[in-house]
């Protein structure tokens, strides 16, 4: 299901009215791909971020430009590393009878046996690259992890199919594992007990 975000065609000159339209909250953007040449845009950067927080980054915008409807998706956005705020947003105009691939996160579900038994939790991938039709990308991909043992692991191969997306990633791709604690070396038996020295400490007469 596509979500409505209100956007305005803004002029690419001077290149003074990005820096402008940050100062009035606005987020330059630009929508291109399919059936619709590449238009620069804006939107209210506050609404925008809303969105995302509430439905996730594959989610569907429902844009209007020249009065004619636009399902997009993001393809890419940049933030400022000081303010954290958008600088830029590239939308794309998506098929939704047509398949379209984007990068998944993965989240891991429920306390491994074997972290309960004294094991250590690693996960290595963090994301995933899925293949399906724009309103069937997934927001995440969970992993139960609640089986595993020290010693066992979870690779993309081992995920069950699901009849929504197609998962692209290399099946070999490992995303989680339990490993063995490892131990603290033993402290020299000699130096157990030893009091520290005092660096100025006057001996004793």
């Amino acid at each position: 299901m596509a979500v409505s975000l209100k956007v305005e065609e803004r002029a690419i000159r001077p290149r003074s009215i990005r820096n402008q339209l940050r100062h009035e909250g606005k987020v330059p953007a630009v929508v291109n791909g399919y059936e619709i040449e590449s238009t620069p845009i804006s939107f209210d950067e506050r609404e925008f971020s809303k969105l995302l927080r509430e439905n996730g980054a594959n989610t569907v915008f429902a844009i209007e430009i020249g009065g004619k409807k636009v399902n997009t998706l993001l393809r890419e956005a940049q933030v400022d590393t000081f303010t954290r705020h958008l600088t830029h947003v590239e939308l794309l105009s998506v098929n939704m009878s047509e398949e379209a691939e984007a990068e998944t996160e993965i989240t891991l579900v429920g306390e491994a046996a074997g972290v309960k038994a004294g094991g250590v939790l690693a996960q290595t991938l963090y994301t995933a690259i899925v293949s399906a039709t724009p309103d069937k990308l997934p927001e995440n991909i969970e992993v139960n992890i609640s089986d595993l043992a020290i010693g066992d692991s979870i690779s993309i191969g081992d995920l069950a199919k699901n009849a929504d997306y197609t998962i692209l990633t290399n099946p070999e791709e490992q995303i989680v594992a339990i490993q063995e604690a490892q131990e603290l070396p033993e402290e020299d038996a000699a130096t157990d007990g030893a009091e520290p020295e005092v660096i100025g400490k006057a001996t004793e007469e």
